[in-house]
């Protein structure tokens, strides 16, 4: 128990506790309230009275009750044993609280997040007299099957540089409490260094260089890849109102993008929400593998019912545990489901510490703070000279669909990828109900370069034709609705055509389809080649007087309609005698018409 009193109860308001009697405390560090040793945080310091935000059910708390400090912010423990483990916002394992509590947590209910009594099979990368210096690897655990865990050495490490090795273990298990590897300073102090060390979580760690931008993050859904790509690093915000399948997409980009770790971040969803993603995460079987995805996943479950304080600290949590992994040169994708609840807890706590509202209530810094969280997305070379990324997918909840609301405004300032969801598209069951409109990536041209080394090149080219097709369709389709399709000649009405089949043979993808849910790079540029040669092929058969009836009652028409379904990703011929079979029909049809 701490021994450290820093003051007692004043008042008390929900998670947010006023202090009387601080002489000894800092800003922004962990505390213990009352006998029950309830988790906290200062968040604010006036004279002898300070604020503290309590991250537990605050009920029975009373004036007079003791305020312990630890002299620490508030911080998580790194280490091996992160993957596939399932945490709350302040990084309690709730799998382990569950042995100690039941299914009910206790208030006061604490465990390590690492399980300190593992044993780890260490594999030393450095020997005695070895210079070694901030972020370097000293030795390396095999976490899981995928997941090499560097052990490095720690941005919060003390004395002067240069480092050298003065004793490190042997190869063989330990825990992560073992010292593995003893340093030497410049002044001949002795450093030890654990398997594990702790990091602020409102700390950004430390970077050598950000990188360019420029290999993009491949999910295998159509839309995202072809349309509005992002990149490595790079942020993103998926806004859409209660069923437009904000969680469902961020669950499908979880499953099959190519990111190395993957932290996903329930903040403050409904718990049928979370329990779905509990259950589902560990019998998805990851592509890159074959193995279970939460080999290569952790969880951090904070949903709506839990305690509003750590919903706010929730993001916090997950974002340092991907910098951890980046900087051991993996690609790190963040899912944030959602940015919206984190904003909410943030306006329940500053009205709670009566600040002044801004719009709609939010507290006047909610755009410093949505700045601050994307802000440590990026591609980066570490400390330790590799290169590594964390890339942030941020869900927004804009109540009724509003995306003039505060939280998405100031999310669109801060991010360069907007995938807008349309309740119209999934009032049609269009999944993923991204609308191709409203939706926009400023990545297209940074990773233009890497796809035109896929394939046989021109993706740019087909995306910006694809594109210009669907919005000469948005404009026919106001003709239409005032003086319907038969006004319109053929060559029109085949714009039309072409779009409705691009919408539902490419865009619309099937999560539960074995075949469907994931498109590798190279069957995504043959399926959109194989719609604009359609196009092209079409287009030129009409210029020959080939009526749109028959050319729509070309078989080979509705094979490329199921071309989603029946071609897997390991057999790309059969796109290729698709494409064939549609140009020898194309052909066969205006050499009719020449004739006559």
């Amino acid at each position: 128990m701490p021994q450290r009193i820093v003051g007692q109860v004043k008042r008390v308001n929900g998670p947010v506790i006023t202090i009387k009697g601080v002489t000894d405390a800092m800003m922004m560090e962990l505390v213990y309230v009352g006998e029950e040793l309830l988790i906290g945080e200062l968040v604010k310091l006036d004279g002898e009275e300070a604020t503290v935000q309590v991250y537990e059910e605050a009920t029975g708390i009373a004036p007079g009750d003791n305020v312990y400090g630890t002299n620490l912010p508030l911080s998580v423990e790194l280490g091996p044993g992160l993957i596939g483990t399932i945490y709350d916002g302040i990084q309690r394992p709730l799998e382990r609280l569950q042995e100690y509590s039941g299914d009910t947590i206790q208030r006061g209910v604490a465990a390590n997040a690492l399980n300190h009594t593992t044993q780890w099979e260490y594999t030393p990368l450095v020997k005695e007299g070895d210079e070694v210096k901030v972020g370097q690897v000293v030795g390396s655990v095999q976490e899981t099957e995928r997941v090499e865990h560097r052990i490095l050495v720690p941005p919060t490490l003390e004395g002067s540089p240069p480092y050298k090795v003065a004793e490190t273990v042997k190869k063989g298990s330990y825990n992560v409490e073992k010292v593995v590897c003893t340093l030497i300073d410049s002044s001949g102090r002795k450093i030890p260094l654990k398997m594990y060390h702790q990091w602020a979580i409102r700390v950004p760690r430390p970077i050598a260089n950000r990188k360019p931008l420029g290999i993009p993050l491949i999910t295998g859904q159509r839309v995202i890849d072809m349309l509005f790509p992002l990149a490595k690093g790079g942020t993103v915000a998926i806004p859409g109102g209660f069923g437009t399948g904000k969680t469902m997409t961020q669950h499908a980009i979880a499953s099959w993008c190519d990111a190395d770790i993957i932290v996903y971040i329930g903040c403050g969803e409904r718990g049928n929400e979370m329990t779905d993603v509990l259950r589902e995460f560990p019998q998805i079987i990851d592509p890159y593998s074959g193995r279970s995805l939460m080999e290569r996943t952790i969880l951090i479950a904070n949903t709506s019912n839990m305690p509003v304080s750590a919903r706010e600290a929730s993001i916090y949590t997950g974002v340092t545990l991907a910098e951890y992994y980046r900087d051991m040169g993996y690609h790190v994708a963040i899912m944030a489901d959602s940015t919206s609840r984190w904003a909410e807890a943030l306006r329940e706590l500053s009205g709670r510490m009566e600040e002044m509202p801004a719009e709609e209530g939010f507290p006047a810094y909610l755009p410093t703070r949505i700045a601050q969280f994307y802000e440590r997305a990026g591609y980066m070379e570490t400390l330790g000279g590799d290169e590594g990324s964390v890339s942030i997918i941020g869900a927004v909840s804009p109540p009724g669909g509003d995306f003039s609301e505060p939280v998405t405004q100031h999310t669109r300032r801060f991010v360069r990828c907007f995938w807008g969801l349309d309740r119209s598209l999934a009032s049609e069951r269009h999944y993923p109900a991204i609308s191709w409109l409203d939706s926009y990536s400023e990545y297209v041209d940074e990773v233009a370069p890497w796809w035109q080394l896929q394939g046989e090149g021109g993706w740019l080219e087909s995306r910006q034709e694809i594109m210009e097709l669907l919005q000469k369709e948005v404009r026919l389709q106001q003709i239409v609705k005032l003086v319907g399709p038969d006004a319109l000649p053929d060559s029109q009405n085949f714009i039309l055509e072409v779009c409705r089949l691009f919408k539902t043979a490419f865009l619309q993808q099937n999560a539960f389809d074995e075949i469907d849910r994931y498109s590798t790079v190279a069957k995504q540029l043959k399926m959109l080649q194989l719609i604009l040669d359609y196009w092209h092929l079409g287009s030129d058969a009409i210029a020959k007087g080939v009526t749109m009836v028959k050319i729509r009652r070309l078989k080979v028409v509705q094979e490329i309609a199921r071309m989603r379904f029946s071609v897997p990703n390991d057999d790309l011929d059969q796109l290729d005698h698709i494409a064939l079979r549609l140009e020898r029909s194309m052909t066969q049809l205006g050499g009719i018409y020449e004739e006559r």
